[in-house]
């Protein structure tokens, strides 16, 4: 199904880009700026929200059980202990370290997600694209007993703790309701990269529903922000300046090799990305 061209926005500068990134974050309830909105970046504007599990392509539904079993029998060296970890605390663990799930990765930061719209050099010749979904509204699109249980914990977002008491597998999970519907549930702190990236994960109902489509057909749930390759390069280096990198992102020595590889990359028409005079 197409996308609503009302929700499609090109950011024609820096300046522009902090207007849409930040639009409609006013709650006036409580006199503050706190968004109902989370975010994910793309490299390209042609990237959807198909998960890595749907892009294993065959009979991908009929493979999640074996994975997560098998993925849950393997792993030796873990922060949780097996004995009491959830479902969802294991489906988390999984995506983490890059299992096929249903599981999608968003940040309830604008700026991590710029980060990820704007970390791959070999893309900047096309435009990227910011994904931002109205997780408070969602919400309303919940099975009842989902719904009330976010209202008794006075929360809009699940944490395994308080999704497990409701439903404790992924079956359980889609027997709530039969039209398909989507959560956000945030991971347990594995480290320090859930930390930095400021990340949670949407669910979706079965394996097979595929989020971009449940949104198409919800328009008043979500906005996208379509980056120029224009711009991308002024937006990497602001957001290099406001310490939105690789090193931070991705602590480690992985995450300080990735970004110092792009840090000191040169540019298409062959000029550092440092002036000569700046290198160290």
């Amino acid at each position: 199904m197409p996308f609503s061209a009302d929700n499609d926005y090109e950011a024609t500068s820096w300046e522009d880009l902090q207007r849409l990134l930040f639009q409609d974050t006013w709650d006036a309830r409580i006199g503050r700026f706190r968004s109902p909105f989370v975010y994910r970046g793309g490299r390209s504007r042609h990237f959807q929200l198909d998960t890595s599990l749907q892009r294993l392509g065959g009979e991908y539904q009929n493979l999640e059980h074996h994975l997560l079993r098998n993925f849950r029998k393997y792993a030796r060296e873990t922060s949780l202990p097996t004995a009491t970890t959830s479902t969802w605390d294991w489906l988390a663990l999984a995506q983490h370290h890059g299992l096929p799930t249903r599981l999608l990765d968003w940040t309830y930061s604008p700026y991590v997600a710029l980060h990820f719209a704007t970390d791959d050099l070999a893309a900047y010749h096309e435009d990227g694209i910011i994904w931002a979904l109205n997780y408070v509204k969602a919400a309303e699109h919940l099975p009842q007993r989902l719904r009330q249980a976010l209202q008794a914990e006075g929360s809009n977002v699940f944490t395994s703790e308080l999704l497990q008491p409701v439903s404790s597998s992924l079956r359980e999970l889609e027997e709530l309701q039969a039209e398909p519907y989507v959560l956000f549930l945030e991971p347990p702190s594995l480290d320090a990269r859930i930390v930095h990236q400021y990340a949670l994960f949407s669910l979706m109902s079965t394996a097979q529903s595929v989020l971009h489509d449940w949104l198409a057909n919800r328009p008043d749930l979500y906005f996208r922000i379509i980056l120029p390759a224009r711009l991308k390069w002024e937006v990497r280096d602001k957001l290099d300046q406001a310490n939105i990198t690789e090193r931070v992102l991705l602590p480690g020595l992985g995450g300080l090799s990735r970004w110092l590889h792009r840090h000191y990359s040169p540019r298409a028409n062959g000029k550092n990305f440092l002036d000569e005079n700046e290198m160290r």
